[in-house]
């Protein structure tokens, strides 16, 4: 692979990865919120194998491969199992619908959308000392990965339903990884199967607290449950 193919290919992952997430803040319907997740961690997963080949170093081809497993299948599919879950359940509460869709952010949604790209210019003037360290195609996308983590904290803090926040989270570890790829050029593959796990496991508990909230209260709004713990 020739330097000018790695160059495009790899800025356009890391334009595929960052718009992912910042499409996540844009849409409200916690299905399609899933899809884009899915489509991130093929983006993520795209970045670690261009990098494994642009170096010959298969065994980060093999972890590229692992993390698009992981994070574009089997993670999607275990929270769109939650959401069917949820779904299930409309005509038991009658309020199924509202279930499946983030109604009320804490903040809205073209306020979102600023706030996505004051935090990507953030990163990219908080990663910029280190680009010009060593400035390689694989360090000039590291602001991409920072500003996946901004955005996945935010999401994480802004919004209310309990699957989104699981999706804010696992963003969050994507832009971790992907920082970690882009500015070591690969982690061992040890390191990324126990952080991968540590996920796994994460996500299995949040389901199954997510079935539990559901059933006990009713609702997954964490500020519902803030209400009635208040009460």
């Amino acid at each position: 692979m020739n330097a000018g193919l790695y160059t495009q290919l790899l800025d356009l992952a890391c334009g595929a990865f960052l718009l992912a997430a910042v499409i996540v803040l844009w849409r409200r319907e916690l299905a399609a919120i899933v899809r884009v997740f899915a489509l991130q961690g093929i983006a993520l997963a795209a970045i670690a194998v261009l990098l494994g080949a642009h170096e010959q170093r298969w065994d980060v081809v093999a972890v590229g491969l692992g993390i698009g497993a992981l994070r574009a299948g089997l993670l999607p599919y275990l929270i769109r199992r939650a959401l069917t879950a949820l779904t299930q359940n409309r005509q038991r509460y009658g309020d199924g619908g509202a279930e499946t869709r983030e109604t009320q952010p804490l903040v809205n949604v073209a306020a979102s959308l600023l706030t996505a790209a004051l935090l990507t210019l953030l990163a990219y003037a908080v990663a910029r000392p280190l680009t010009l360290l060593n400035p390689t195609p694989a360090t000039r996308a590291l602001p991409v990965g920072l500003a996946v983590v901004l955005i996945g904290f935010f999401v994480l803090v802004t919004r209310r339903r309990a699957l989104a926040q699981v999706v804010g989270f696992l963003l969050l570890d994507n832009g971790i990884t992907a920082t970690a790829f882009l500015a070591t050029s690969g982690v061992p593959l040890i390191v990324e199967l126990g952080v991968s796990f540590d996920v796994l496991l994460a996500v299995l508990v949040l389901q199954i607290l997510t079935a539990r909230m559901r059933e006990a209260f009713g609702t997954t709004d964490i500020d519902d449950l803030r209400e009635l713990h208040d009460r």
